[in-house]
């Protein structure tokens, strides 16, 4: 019987299917982790202001990825298991709360089914095995960075740390590339970024990216080797530019407002993962 389950599990539709639902079970997660995990952060940075000035911790109620439980910012109704269902209960209450009708954002279903999406699509690409897990690993932290950098221009170390190290410890066994090729590649999209911001700091007086960048990089580097950095760093530099562009031009955006690298960096490494070699080596041709 456990034989025949598991055959099942394996046949490459009902994985795909599988790992899409689990997918959407964790965008659900995710949108937790976007909303919360900065404003835990601002706490913690004010307890400990706190604490350095001597003054009384405040007593606020307590705040985590698990307590309290979610519920509506406008009316305190508290979500349901019914009204907590990835997408789908978001369509059936027509994106509004159930108590006091006030618009959900489309966000919450859009980062359930990216999730979910991007999962399916690593379980078709990479087939049942290691690099199927990690990839899948990647972008579902990728993702949490994407969002959260577009709302707060941070890149938690609490997620970028923890994946620069798991993507050297898939690539002790090749999962990706080789081990030497991930330790090369975490310093250099370290080093790189680096540079970059202190010849830009150094030349201009301003700094024109954060920390956070510079970590980023390196867990993609991490994960797919250096031989994929420049890719990376190139075709993040073409989105960025282009959005940036865009919102200058189409929504009046003044160009001193800072625009969030971090999602243009994710956006790379999701291609890399899925595509790097072929695109370097349309790359190299063209060159």
């Amino acid at each position: 019987m456990e034989q025949s389950w598991l055959n099942g599990f394996l046949d490459p539709t009902v994985f795909t299917l599988s790992l899409g639902v689990i997918g959407l079970l964790v965008g659900s997660f995710l949108n937790v982790v976007i909303h919360r995990l900065p404003k835990m952060m601002e706490r913690d940075w004010r307890c400990q202001c706190a604490e350095l000035r001597g003054e009384e911790i405040p007593d606020n109620e307590p705040l985590s990825l698990a307590k309290p439980r979610s519920r509506c910012p406008q009316c305190g109704h508290p979500i349901t298991a019914l009204e907590n269902i990835p997408v789908i209960s978001w369509i059936a209450l027509r994106g509004r709360c159930s108590a006091c009708k006030t618009p959900i954002s489309p966000r919450y279903p859009i980062v359930e089914a990216l999730t979910g999406l991007l999962s399916a699509y690593a379980a078709a690409h990479f087939g049942y095995g290691w690099a199927a897990v990690g990839g899948i690993v990647m972008i579902w932290c990728l993702i949490a960075l994407t969002f959260i950098d577009f709302d707060t221009q941070l890149l938690p170390d609490s997620i970028t740390l923890p994946l620069l190290w798991t993507g050297l410890l898939f690539n002790l066994f090749g999962t990706f590339t080789d081990l030497q090729s991930a330790v090369i590649g975490a310093i250099g999209g370290y080093l790189s970024l680096w540079s970059v911001y202190w010849g830009f700091k150094l030349t201009t007086g301003k700094e024109g990216m954060g920390y956070g960048d510079f970590k980023l990089l390196a867990a993609i580097g991490a994960w797919l080797g250096w031989q994929i950095l420049p890719l990376t760093i190139l075709l993040s530099s073409l989105v960025g530019a282009v959005v940036g562009i865009c919102l200058i031009i189409l929504a009046k955006r003044g160009r001193n407002v800072p625009i969030p690298f971090g999602p243009y960096l994710a956006a790379a490494g999701l291609l890399a993962l899925f595509w790097g070699k072929e695109l370097t080596q349309t790359y190299l041709s063209l060159m």
